[in-house]
């Protein structure tokens, strides 16, 4: 295996990257140096229990059991018929042994071995950090089981968020013991078999281990790392789409603009900005004047007069303004030529086009928070309680070891509920940006649902935006955050509880439906942004003909022949022939052009109604793959 695939830990610089490279297959390392710190507490506190001294949670119970001390036997001996089930070993490697089997309770189906092999990574770390007693051979049986490629079969639901992910990770640990199930080689199999067959042997737990292994926020921070990644791409393809959707209207660039976003500068919003700014360069469709875009008009057999232009899926049309409509409006018509076509004459567009760099950065500036408190929380001690050997001048052993409580989830639970109330907003804008150009009340002159429908039996994109719209909802009233409804556990012991485990849970799996909403909003900006530019490109090569006629007739409201306007309508029309013959191709900017041809190499531009679930399927495939993005 190459140095790459192998992620070095220390307990002190585990990135978001490495995590999303071990959750895909790389293996680890342990650093030597961390590892004699990680032996000098598991020898100290191994010194403190044979000197009797009293430990939560090794000499103690847990929970609501935290006041009773373990005694040198046990009571249960004494019962009438003994206690046949007893294990081998002390009380308190019972207590470490209990601890997992009977919190391995979990429900529902299992995460993916991507998110198990994170969230191993993430619980070896914290314990490298040489604060939690665990043996380095304990240790390094759970990095070896990583590396041979064993991932515990962990339920998706069952933790509150504090003390940790206590039920979860009892399920990473069982397996440790030889208990519990394990995903192995693409095989679901009893966790001894798993270790049989990856060549390990089962772990008996010591002081402490079970609290090691199960105390901490390790699923909620796995899923968590594994969600941002995920919305990491997904913003960018959100910009993608916003870009595809603004050429496809030929909208207005002031909005995009570094000048304007410099009185307002939240970061995410100008970082927004100046990505569309980059996508949308080269773009020869983005503040087009008025009068060049031409109007959809079904298709009939007299609508072109060469077999080539025939051809076209599409009529187009303008209406000329008269003369009598132009008064107080000589200084616009002096600017523009009187002729509507499609796109309206107002100088901004609606929110869901110009406010991108506002909703997309807002949602980048969540996800940056989020980020941030996750960076923290990789290279963190979450398990309780905490090991001291180097204390300075200790007078009791609660100086050493301390109860705290790093294991509670709240850091996590409040960023992720921020994400979360972002997520239906990203796909909300993205909707409407769908919604605009299938609506020919909002699209600026692109047919109705982006189809001829030369015989009225064609619905085209109709239904896409209705699925759309069907995610939307879901996510929005997926996205009320848990953090805010605490239920207390262990008899009240655990009294206030974070419920972050199912905030990332959430987080995680909404990134799969704002995708969708993605996917479709692309699909759709795909067959809007072919239309327009063929019908522009189609009005620039009539007019290239040099025949004036044959554009009139593309207007509609020309006066006849011998009224005293006649003259001035003709001279108008020439005019517009002459500015789109001297145009320049009509196209998008850069990166949106080679990203439909990338979409083309796919996914057909719809000419008619035809089956389109292969379509939507492979369009969702392709941005979750990320490949639209290269």
């Amino acid at each position: 295996m190459s140095k790459s695939d192998v992620i070095v830990l220390d307990g002190l610089r585990l990135t978001r990257a490495e995590v999303a490279r071990v959750a895909r297959g790389a293996s680890v390392e342990l650093d030597s140096g961390q590892l004699e710190k990680v032996r000098k507490a598991a020898d100290f506190l191994a010194d403190k229990v044979h000197c009797g001294e009293p430990i939560y949670g090794v000499t103690t119970g847990f929970g609501s059991n935290a006041d009773r001390l373990l005694g040198a036997h046990r009571a249960r001996d004494e019962l009438p018929g003994g206690h046949p089930d007893a294990p081998e070993g002390s009380l308190m490697e019972e207590l470490q042994r209990n601890l997992i089997v009977t919190h391995a309770v979990c429900v529902g189906e299992p995460f993916p071995v991507p998110v198990v092999r994170a969230m191993l990574v993430i619980r070896i770390n914290t314990l490298m950090r040489g604060h939690s007693g665990i043996r380095v051979e304990t240790l390094q049986a759970l990095a070896a089981m990583l590396n041979r490629g064993i991932a515990p079969v962990i339920p998706r639901k069952g933790s509150v968020g504090a003390s940790g992910d206590l039920a979860p990770l009892s399920h990473l640990a069982i397996v440790l013991l030889g208990g519990g199930e394990a995903f192995h080689e693409g095989e679901r199999l009893a966790g001894a078999e798993a270790l049989k067959r990856a060549g390990l042997s089962p772990v008996k737990l010591s002081f402490k281990e079970g609290l090691a292994l199960n105390n901490g926020t390790t699923q909620m921070l796995a899923t968590a790392v594994l969600a941002l990644e995920r919305l990491e791409q997904l913003l960018v393809t959100a910009d993608l789409a916003a870009a595809m959707s603004l050429d496809a209207f030929a909208g207005r660039s002031g909005a995009m603009r570094e000048e304007v976003h410099a009185l307002r500068p939240h970061p995410g919003q100008v970082e927004t900005a100046a990505r569309m700014r980059e996508l949308l360069d080269g773009s020869t469709l983005i503040d087009i004047p008025y009068h060049l875009v031409p109007r959809f008009r079904p298709w009939t057999v007299e609508a072109w007069h060469t077999p080539e232009a025939q051809a076209q899926r599409f009529d187009i049309c303008w209406d000329w303004v008269p003369v009598s409509q132009r008064h107080g409006r000589e200084a616009f018509y002096h600017r523009f030529l009187p002729f509507r076509g499609g796109k309206k004459h107002q100088p901004q567009d609606a929110y869901c086009m110009r406010c991108v760099p506002q909703v997309h950065g807002a949602v980048r500036d969540a996800v940056a928070q989020a980020c941030r408190v996750i960076d923290i929380e990789l290279n963190a001690v979450t398990d309780n309680p905490l090991v001291f050997p180097e204390a300075k001048n200790p007078r009791y052993i609660e100086d050493q070891v301390i109860s705290a409580g790093h294991f509670h989830g709240m850091p996590l639970a409040l960023v992720m509920s921020y994400v979360k109330a972002a997520i239906p907003v990203l796909a909300s804008i993205s909707e409407r940006r769908l919604n605009k150009l299938v609506d020919a009340a909002t699209n600026d002159g692109l047919p109705a649902f982006l189809t001829g429908n030369e015989d009225a039996t064609d619905s085209g994109f109709m239904i896409v935006q209705y699925s759309a719209a069907a995610l939307v909802n879901d996510l929005a009233t997926r996205a009320h955050p848990a953090s805010v409804y605490s239920i207390p556990t262990s008899a009240n012991a655990e009294d206030h509880v974070s419920m972050g485990a199912n905030e990332a849970r959430h987080v995680l799996d909404m990134t799969e439906d704002l995708s969708h909403v993605l996917a479709l909003e692309l699909f759709t900006a795909a067959q809007a942004l072919e239309y327009r530019q063929d019908m522009l490109n189609a009005a620039r090569a009539l007019a290239r003909e040099g025949d004036w006629r044959a554009l009139a007739a593309k207007v509609t409201g020309a006066p006849p022949v011998g009224h005293r306007h006649h003259e001035q309508f003709v001279e108008e029309v020439r005019s517009l022939m002459r500015v789109l013959a001297d145009a320049e191709s009509f196209h998008a900017g850069h990166a949106v052009r080679r990203t439909l041809e990338r979409l083309r190499e796919e996914v057909a531009f719809l000419r008619s109604d035809r089956p389109m679930d292969s379509d939507v399927r492979r369009i969702c495939e392709l941005v979750a793959e990320g490949s639209l993005l290269d």
